[in-house]
């Protein structure tokens, strides 16, 4: 939701992640398991630090169809098994899943913020209510895959503090053009090359109506659709993340591609 170093920005050692959950499809059923989630302390890339349920309940694909908490894990595993054959001197992030509140290299983060990318300890923070008040409040379907394009999301921040991308934004923060603005569209652009490169990663497949719920998700976070149920109009010149049709535009911009160098957003208009 804000940019630059030490501040933080939302939505929001190893290649794959605290185990390689071979998923099969990111569609299915399953509760999160949020104590289990907790109990991770943010996942772990690379294996080199599994604890407690989590590591002896996921570790097939089978495990990621039965259980979300596997399904959520798996998708950062994909994110970030992209991203690191991507981007040379990709560093992992970690993800701490947290519910109420938790601190923060950016500050004390509570489910008011919803999810994001905190510059200064180089992590990305998921209030798991966040996804029950996509459906609950701004009024999206919901879906498997509406979650992985937050998580997706979230990492393209990651993507933009390593490439010098959220340096950019200085105090360019509200506005229809601004930095700001033009940040979230490339993060949301950078969620679609993801989806349109993670059956080459550890997901098996990506059907049409996964891609739906991740639109439909992108237009239930765009500034115009927020503002009109919180405050029953639109101030385009308050806006921090972009309309529902951008974010759904830079999203299928990104999938349609397959292709980084397609989201380019700090040149000209968007």
């Amino acid at each position: 939701m804000r940019g630059g170093r030490g501040v933080a920005v939302g939505g929001g050692a190893g290649v794959v992640g605290i185990i390689i959950v071979l998923l099969v499809t990111l569609l299915g059923g399953g509760n999160i398991d949020l104590n289990a989630l907790q109990s991770l302390d943010g996942v772990i890339a690379g294996g080199q630090q599994q604890q407690g349920e989590v590591h002896k309940e996921c570790k097939t694909g089978q495990d990621a169809e039965q259980s979300r908490t596997c399904r959520l894990i798996g998708t950062v595993n994909s994110i970030q098994a992209y991203w690191s054959r991507v981007i040379d001197g990709y560093r992992p992030a970690n993800t701490v899943f947290f519910s109420g509140s938790t601190d923060t290299g950016c500050g004390l983060a509570t489910a008011d913020v919803g999810p994001f990318y905190c510059p200064a300890d180089e992590k990305v923070y998921v209030d798991l209510g966040f996804f029950q008040e996509l459906q609950a409040r701004f009024g999206a379907e919901g879906g498997p895959f509406a979650e992985a394009y937050v998580l997706a999301h979230e990492y393209g921040h990651h993507v933009q503090d390593l490439l010098g991308v959220l340096d950019k934004i200085g105090g360019d923060r509200e506005g229809p053009q601004s930095a700001a603005v033009r940040s979230e569209l490339q993060a949301d652009c950078y969620a679609g090359v993801w989806a349109a490169n993670a059956p080459s990663t550890v997901v098996a497949s990506v059907s049409e109506d996964q891609i739906a719920q991740a639109l439909d998700a992108a237009a239930s976070v765009g500034d115009d659709r927020i503002q009109k149920e919180i405050q029953g109009q639109v101030n385009r010149e308050a806006w921090t993340h972009g309309s529902s049709a951008q974010r759904q535009k830079w999203f299928l911009a990104g999938y349609r591609s397959g292709d980084p160098n397609a989201c380019d957003t700090f040149s000209g208009p968007i």
